[in-house]
């Protein structure tokens, strides 16, 4: 996983039911500015209610947050592990951007992004 969600390259959509997923790419990865802001908004569109991430700048913790997502620190691992882990409860929920989330495997999109989630009642 991207620790970055922002330029990630891409994020997986996961029902956390079934594992099952779509890969949705990441056209704001090479933006020179605004990328954390237009992922965001990219995992939203896709109707996600959650984010499993390494890492969020403020901004797009912002829009995520004011959209009702639910954030998760994701572990550096695979996505499958990580949704494991969320089916657990055992995922550390994510309140605000610094340093104490950089570095670790993320997955920006639903229940995760690099960059990827998970999503409830996806077929």
């Amino acid at each position: 996983m991207d620790p970055r969600f922002g330029r990630t390259a891409y994020f997986l959509i996961v029902d956390s039911e079934t594992m099952q997923f779509s890969v949705i790419d990441n056209i704001a990865r090479s933006a020179s500015g605004g990328a954390g802001i237009a992922a965001a908004q990219a995992v939203i569109d896709a109707k996600s209610d959650a984010v499993i991430t390494g890492q969020l700048g403020p901004n797009a913790l912002n829009v995520l947050s004011d959209a009702g997502l639910e954030l998760y620190q994701g572990i550096a691992s695979t996505v499958f592990d990580n949704m494991v882990r969320l089916n657990q409860n055992k995922l550390v929920r994510i309140t605000s951007s610094g340093p104490a989330h950089q570095g670790l495997g993320g997955m920006g999109g639903q229940h995760h992004h690099g960059g990827h989630g998970h999503q409830d009642n996806q077929s």
